[in-house]
């Protein structure tokens, strides 16, 4: 989308395509240490997102390092002709020693720790790396500071699930309490507006444009 409004933002933030370990049954946690390409399913969405987002005028592309917002990033940016740019600040919650874990595994292995997280997911950290809040305080004032430099324009950003689910229930005025429970599938946008220092959420999680619906 674009607007005839010059001090207008239009944030496309993506999540990524899928990876084996958002494919495996159960799914196993890949923060920022876990640095998977995508999967030949999520090579499809990055495809399907890039085409579906080639209909608009897209100025900047970003993603964060890890190779796959990275290979996402590229698929968008080479329908814009552009090369993507990557932020560092942008990498997925470090979920510390539950890395590669699926939550099975961790409620057995540290009960304690994972009701700890579950009773208080906004500040209580993934066991050793980071929490909700924290994930929100490092990429909120990065993305609106990409925002805010492309103020009458469209730009993408190709981040994760905890990192989109954070700031998104920011936007929505829920506590970071309930973040995990906002769906965030491999591929989907979600539509934001970004107008004179405040962002609103016009799109959540839109999926239309995976065909069948990919891994939902």
């Amino acid at each position: 989308m674009s607007s005839a409004e010059s001090d207008v933002t239009w944030l496309y933030l993506v999540r990524h395509g899928a990876t084996a370990a958002n494919e495996r049954v159960p799914y196993t946690l890949q923060g920022n240490a876990v640095d998977l390409p995508l999967s030949p399913a999520g090579e499809i969405q990055a495809r399907e997102v890039a085409a579906f987002l080639a209909q608009f005028p897209i100025s900047r592309v970003y993603g964060s390092h890890l190779l796959r917002s990275r290979q996402t990033a590229e698929a968008i940016a080479l329908l814009q002709n552009a090369s993507p740019h990557l932020v560092e600040d942008l990498h997925e919650c470090d979920v510390g020693l539950w890395e590669g874990l699926d939550w099975q595994t961790i409620r057995e292995r540290y009960p304690q720790e994972h009701r700890r997280f579950v009773e208080d997911t906004a500040e209580t950290p993934y066991l050793g790396g980071e929490s909700y809040g924290g994930v929100l305080r490092r990429t909120m004032p990065v993305i609106e500071r990409l925002c805010d430099s492309h103020t009458g324009e469209s730009i993408a950003i190709v981040a994760h699930n905890v990192v989109n689910r954070a700031l998104l229930a920011h936007l929505l005025g829920l506590g970071l309490q309930r973040a995990p429970k906002i769906a965030q599938a491999n591929g989907c946008v979600n539509l934001i507006r970004r107008h004179e220092g405040q962002s609103e959420l016009v799109t959540l999680n839109s999926v239309f444009h995976l065909s069948p619906f990919r891994g939902l």
